[in-house]
C-alpha cells in the first residue's frame, strides 16, 4: 500500500476506512510514543489525526500517512470512520 489517497468521498463503504487512505498525522502517534486522542474529517474532506497534546502547528509535528497504519496501532480510530465532514472525534 504506497498510494496515500485524499479526498475519498463519504460515507465509506460497510463503515471502515477505504485501503490507501491518508491523513495529516501527528508524528507521535505514528511512532506509538502517545495515542491518537483525536480524529478530525475537516470540511474539505481531510482526515487529521493527533495526539491532543503536540502543537499541531509545528509544521514538523505531522506526517501524511495511511490512517490503516494507524488503525493497526490504535483499532479505536477505526470507530471514527463514518465521522462527517466538519466533526471531530
Amino acid at each position: 500500500m504506497s498510494e496515500v489517497l485524499r479526498h475519498v468521498p463519504s460515507p465509506f463503504p460497510d463503515g471502515k476506512f477505504p485501503p490507501g487512505l491518508g491523513a495529516v498525522v501527528q508524528r507521535t502517534v505514528i511512532s506509538g510514543e502517545l495515542p491518537a486522542l483525536i480524529v478530525i474529517h475537516d470540511d474539505e474532506n481531510d482526515w487529521l489525526i493527533g495526539d491532543d497534546v503536540t502543537d499541531a502547528s509545528d509544521p514538523d509535528a505531522s506526517a501524511i500517512c495511511h490512517v490503516a497504519r494507524i488503525v493497526d496501532l490504535d483499532p479505536s480510530v477505526a470507530e471514527s470512520a463514518s465521522l462527517p465532514c466538519g466533526y471531530a472525534a
